[in-house]
């Protein structure tokens, strides 16, 4: 895809942007509902033969070049509750406004597969967004929700039903997901967000 290239040198010159991938690390999370930013974000470090590797900002980062702009991958490791951490201290360091912080989350309001693309919001229940909303100040960032299905039933634990694995059936749709994300992030940082919303939403 020609709006990916990888990036040559490592941490010369300035980021412009932060695309974050939301999730919780350690091999029982790996494939549930609740790291579909991690999955996200591993999609496309592997279109821009990136490795996702180096820690950093509390985070396993990786620098690359999306759209022409320097980009560091992120996939927080403080837990989900507290990825506002590892957000705050990579805009810090490389003094990135909120507005290029893009954001990739599960969301339980939409379905499995569908995509939801917003420029800003409230964290509609998700605590990784809730972490970086408070401890930025601001809810003025792009995001890309990825949709998970809402729990089979109201009494189930939400808890249990975001750190569950997608089924068999749903795999197909997800995976797309993943995909159709990593292709918006192009698109998002190449300062088109009206296009993606009406190409992916």
């Amino acid at each position: 895809m020609g709006l990916f290239s990888k990036f040559k040198s490592k941490d010369s010159g300035a980021v412009e942007w932060l695309i974050v991938g939301l999730g919780n690390p350690g091999p029982k999370y790996a494939r549930t509902r609740h790291n579909c930013g991690w999955l996200t974000i591993d999609n496309l470090a592997a279109k821009l033969n990136a490795a996702v590797t180096r820690a950093k900002f509390k985070s396993m980062t990786a620098v690359a070049e999306i759209s022409g702009k320097k980009c560091l991958l992120m996939k927080p490791t403080t837990m989900m509750n507290a990825s506002g951490e590892a957000v705050v201290e990579a805009m810090n360091f490389y003094k990135v406004p909120i507005e290029r912080v893009l954001v990739i989350s599960d969301d339980v309001s939409l379905d499995v597969g569908k995509l939801r693309i917003k420029r800003k919001g409230s964290d509609g229940g998700q605590k990784g967004l809730r972490s970086i909303i408070t401890l930025t100040g601001s809810e003025d960032f792009p995001r890309i929700k990825i949709g998970v299905g809402a729990k089979p039933h109201p009494d189930y634990d939400m808890a249990a039903w975001v750190l569950s694995e997608f089924s068999d059936k749903e795999k197909p749709a997800v995976f797309e997901a993943f995909g159709k994300a990593a292709e918006a992030v192009s698109v998002i940082v190449d300062g088109r967000i009206d296009e993606a919303m009406n190409k992916f939403n």
